[in-house]
């Protein structure tokens, strides 16, 4: 290939001059070859293990951008590879000569529906820092601070990793020497404890008093007892069923006004990151991440402008909790770059008018169904189901049009009535047919949830019982009831842990019976039960604050959907996951609900009548090796749950990423995964594979974005993962 020069330094190839000086010419945007320091800031991957041979990466600032580099790779015959819109997965982001970072592609707007229900177009919509178009609704961004968030660096978005504004009791919960050491008087049960005896610790207890008493109490948690009736949450009598009578006046255990002092005496010892290959689990809490105050003129323009302070973002409840949305949806418009993080605290710092429940005018956030954080625009393409999911669909349903360059440059906006074959593959399929550089989806009113933890002691002999009193609690749940449960490690040295995650879309007044339901379980103690109203946007860092990802590690995904999950099965998975190492994390994810209404795209009806999503999210250090890493995942889902799977898992379905933070590279739990056979990618798809193979034929003929989970190449033939992923380190 000509103008390719060697990179002495890495051994791997760079761009000569010649070719540098063109493609810098060519966009608007920053470039960097391999050799420049930025190069290294633009395609370091989360997972530690990709190693990245591209020669350069471009950050493009539009769609135009994203063209003139798709011509450029095919002029001189240099492969291209892309980073956000869901071509992370496997490393296939830096699998490229030339690696297309959309980071800086960040625009963001909304807009309540016209009286007819329309929107305003994608292409009459301004693009970052233009002139004489028509914005879709009242200013609700200024446009300046856009601007400069483009221009972040990778190293300033550290507070964006930071998930304790879920739940700071949590967070004290799950790191050794905060306020709680639940585990530390007990002696190991499982072969899931690092072999490393803890002094003894503590734990104190807590009494607890009625909710109902008008008492002030924390919202954040409620931390029960340790006596031996059990759980203090008040008990109902019927604990399988929905039809439960009123829970009004019903007393609930909360912790006391102010929080007790540590009496620990003897923390537990952190252990080193050279002893513990899971030494993720005992880094101290990341700071809280910096509010951001409205800049919503709506907003600022309430009574004590509410909105317009860093403090509405701190608060974990709105006082408009009863406010009565006036649209039942709105649309949201942002750019590839952006992270769904960034989205949600966009849509609570610029909510839309309604009325209060008290009289008067109110407003209320209006949030885009998604997995939760962290994500980026890979899920708008690639299914993405959250806790919004049950009520409104995944986030490829919500899509109403999208703005794409297609493999021979041209730019499209592509909808229902544009392109409708390419719209059908697009939501399910996207990073086979083309670079989405912009989104406008719909986006509903989440005024509170109801919503956090249930945390129990894993115990081998206890937890199959726990399982199967979940899934027969949520068994037939309203749509607006989200639920999964968690298998997963515990405080560093610590026994593992079995986690319930609820989040009721509604007030507590609607949603507590479901918690009172769930928590009637009496086969242990209930360690630590944090439910109660929250924001969203609060909520939405809940399942990253329970896996405790961290940048640089090894990561291995499997993940699949279920018809059902009998007792066996669950029998099964709780003594293979009790043989597991410390860094693995399984999910049973309630599915269902709205997940079936939607039949219009590439994702077949099969898959979404799932009973349960599940995966094995697997991390571990760098220089660790252990095969039961990988084993693990592979044996629990190929056979363990093969009698109830449903052909392959959906595209995506919870958290993936984008770039512009090196610790969002990496789609960390898109389903699709690294080395995943052929067979179950096609089975993502059924009955609907060969008309997306036709879509594929019209659209990329030649396959220009085989840096994807395509499994085909140019010639139609199947071809293996280790043919088309970027080398990895061997495990």
């Amino acid at each position: 290939m000509e103008g390719i020069s060697l990179d002495t330094a890495s051994n791997f190839p760079s761009l000569s001059d010649v070719l540098y000086q063109e493609l810098r010419s060519t966009v608007r945007g920053d470039a960097y070859r391999r050799g420049d320091p930025s190069f290294l800031d633009y395609s370091r991957m989360f997972n530690g293990d990709v190693e990245v041979s591209a020669m350069a990466v471009v950050c493009p600032l539009d769609a135009p951008d994203v063209s003139q580099v798709i011509l450029f790779c095919r002029k001189h015959s240099i492969s291209a590879s892309v980073k956000a819109g869901g071509y992370g997965t496997a490393g296939w982001a830096v699998g490229g000569d030339i690696i297309i970072d959309l980071c800086k592609i960040v625009d963001i707007d909304i807009e309540p529906p016209a009286a007819d229900g329309s929107f305003t177009s994608i292409r009459d919509m301004p693009l970052l820092g233009s002139k004489g178009k028509v914005k879709a609704g009242p200013l609700l961004l200024d446009r300046s601070a856009t601007m400069a968030s483009s221009k972040r660096r990778r190293e300033d978005d550290d507070e964006l990793r930071s998930y304790d504004l879920a739940s700071a009791t949590v967070a004290d919960f799950l790191y050794p020497g905060g306020s709680s050491a639940p585990f530390a008087d007990r002696p190991p049960v499982t072969r899931r404890r690092l072999e490393f005896a803890a002094p003894a610790v503590r734990t104190p207890q807590m009494s607890t008093y009625s909710a109902t008493s008008g008492s002030r109490h924390d919202p954040n948690a409620t931390l029960l007892s340790s006596n031996s009736s059990g759980s203090s949450i008040a008990m109902v009598s019927n604990p399988l069923a929905f039809n439960l009578p009123s829970t009004d006046g019903a007393t609930t255990a909360v912790a006391p006004p102010y929080p007790l002092p540590d009496t620990s005496s003897n923390p537990p010892p952190c252990l080193s990151s050279l002893d513990d290959p899971f030494s993720y689990l005992d880094d101290t809490p990341n700071n809280p991440v910096p509010p951001v105050a409205s800049t919503s003129r709506l907003a600022q323009s309430m009574p004590n402008a509410l909105f317009a302070t860093p403090s509405f973002l701190e608060a974990q409840t709105s006082i408009l909790t009863y406010a009565m949305p006036i649209y039942s949806h709105a649309f949201m418009t942002f750019g590839a770059g952006k992270r769904q993080k960034e989205i949600d605290q966009f849509s609570a710092a610029n909510p839309l008018e309604a009325m209060s429940l008290a009289g008067g005018r109110s407003v209320v956030p209006y949030h885009v169904p998604s997995a939760a954080h962290p994500v980026g625009s890979a899920i708008m393409i690639l299914g993405g189901f959250g806790f919004l999911g049950r009520l409104h669909g995944l986030s490829s349903d919500n899509l109403v049009e999208a703005e794409v360059v297609l493999a021979d440059g041209q730019i499209v906006v592509v909808s229902h009535n544009e392109h409708p074959d390419l719209w059908w593959a697009l939501r399910g399929g996207g990073p086979a047919f083309g670079i989405v550089t912009r989104y406008k989806a719909r986006a509903y009113p989440v005024p509170v949830v109801f919503a956090g933890n249930l945390i129990y002691r894993f115990h081998s002999a206890t937890a199959p019982s726990l399982i199967k009193h979940f899934r027969d609690c949520v068994k037939g749940a309203p749509r607006e009831l989200y639920a999964n449960v968690l298998l997963t490690a515990g405080p560093a040295g610590q026994d593992s842990l079995v986690v319930i995650q609820m989040c009721y879309v509604g007030p507590k007044i609607k949603g507590q019976e479901f918690l009172q339901a769930i928590s009637s379980w009496d086969g242990g103690r209930c360690l630590l039960n944090e439910v109660d109203e929250k924001s969203f946007l609060h909520q939405q860092d809940s399942v990253a604050q329970v896996l405790r990802g961290k940048a640089g590690n090894k990561w291995f995904i499997r993940s699949a959907l279920i018809s059902s999950l009998p007792d066996d099965i669950v029998n099964k998975t709780v003594l293979q996951f009790a043989g597991t190492p410390v860094g693995c994390t399984w999910l049973f994810e309630l599915a269902g609900g709205a997940l079936g209404d939607f039949e219009d795209n590439c994702i077949p009806k099969a898959q979404r009548q799932a009973s349960f999503t599940v995966a094995a999210l697997h991390q571990w250090d760098i220089g660790f090796q252990d095969p039961r890493c990988v084993h693990s995942a592979e044996e629990w889902i190929a056979e363990t749950l093969a009698p109830v799977t449903l052909g392959g898992p959906l595209p995506s379905v919870c958290v993936s990423s984008v770039p512009t933070s090196d610790f969002f590279h990496l789609h960390r739990r898109q389903f699709l995964g690294r080395q995943e056979p052929p067979g179950r990618v096609i089975a993502c798809y059924g009955e609907n594979w060969a008309r997306l193979c036709e879509v594929k034929k019209k659209y990329d003929p030649d396959n220009f974005f085989r840096n994807s989970f395509w499994p085909l190449n140019a010639q139609g033939e199947i071809i293996e993962p280790e043919e088309h992923e970027p080398q990895h380190i061997q495990f």
